[in-house]
């Protein structure tokens, strides 16, 4: 078990070795580190997080191995939890906790064990979230699996920001609904906040994660940085393998970075 303040020492750490580096832009080309090119100027930053691992998936092998930075969303309490989030480690990817969240369609049942629920009391919600915190090795942050309805909740995502902000974690919002209160409630309780802004696998054929994969082109072309989802599972060997194929032709224009070297900066200590 590690001691919440500890944890919460390391997560500062981190976070403030992270922006030094950017300022600095003496961070290593080779390990993604840098946020800038020789010649000081801003970089393109595509930021590729891989969703559902822990129960063995298609594709975690292939995904793991990609030439690339990644982060990695790891489900809590599945079999294969510990060893997805140590493998995901050990090869310098980020690992956040991909928290189970109840969804406006669908039964709460295939959300998996300790799902978050809005009939659950403020009590249980607060007990789960430091469950899924502790069963996941190694995370810096968290995002929602499915969520649609949780993340429309303020009472709900209130009681997960504040319990992530306790436990040093950032949050991402997946934005699995367009009724997401996560920006506000985060504002409220003061934790640093990412957004997706591309799924790349909601249908599962190489036609359509090639797609998605010009749209990111687009968008940071537009934006300068892009955090796009994928998945392991049923098409995991199709994203995988079809991001392989793209990789060359974005490294072109783009960086890839994992989400804490897009973390905003950290409110000023009183």
């Amino acid at each position: 078990m590690r001691a919440n303040q500890s944890r919460f020492g390391y997560k500062l750490a981190l976070w403030a070795l992270i922006l030094m580096a950017a300022a600095s832009g003496k961070a290593s080309a080779q390990s993604g580190d840098s946020v800038h090119s020789e010649s000081g100027t801003s970089v393109r930053q595509i930021a590729v997080v891989i969703d559902d691992l822990g129960n063995n998936m298609k594709g975690t092998a292939q995904m793991l191995d990609l030439p690339i930075k990644l982060t990695v969303a790891v489900m809590p309490f599945l079999p294969t939890t510990r060893k997805d989030a140590e493998a995901a480690f050990q090869k310098g990817h980020d690992v956040i906790v991909h928290l189970p969240m109840e969804p406006v369609r669908g039964k709460p049942s295939w959300l998996g064990p300790n799902a978050i629920l809005t009939t659950l009391s403020d009590e249980e919600i607060r007990k789960r979230v430091e469950m899924a915190i502790q069963d996941v090795p190694h995370a810096v942050g968290m995002n929602n699996h499915m969520g649609s309805k949780a993340t429309a909740d303020e009472r709900v995502m209130r009681i997960v920001l504040q319990v992530c902000k306790e436990k040093g974690l950032f949050f991402l919002d997946s934005r699995t609904s367009y009724k997401s209160v996560i920006p506000k409630v985060a504002a409220e309780v003061g934790i640093p906040l990412l957004r997706n802004d591309v799924f790349l696998d909601d249908v599962y054929s190489t036609q359509h994660v090639s797609k998605q994969l010009r749209v990111v082109r687009e968008h940071v072309d537009k934006h300068e940085r892009c955090i796009t989802i994928g998945h392991v599972g049923p098409g995991g060997l199709i994203t995988s393998g079809t991001l392989r194929s793209a990789i060359p032709e974005l490294e072109r224009t783009s960086r890839f970075v994992r989400l804490t070297q897009l973390l905003p900066p950290l409110p000023a200590q009183r």
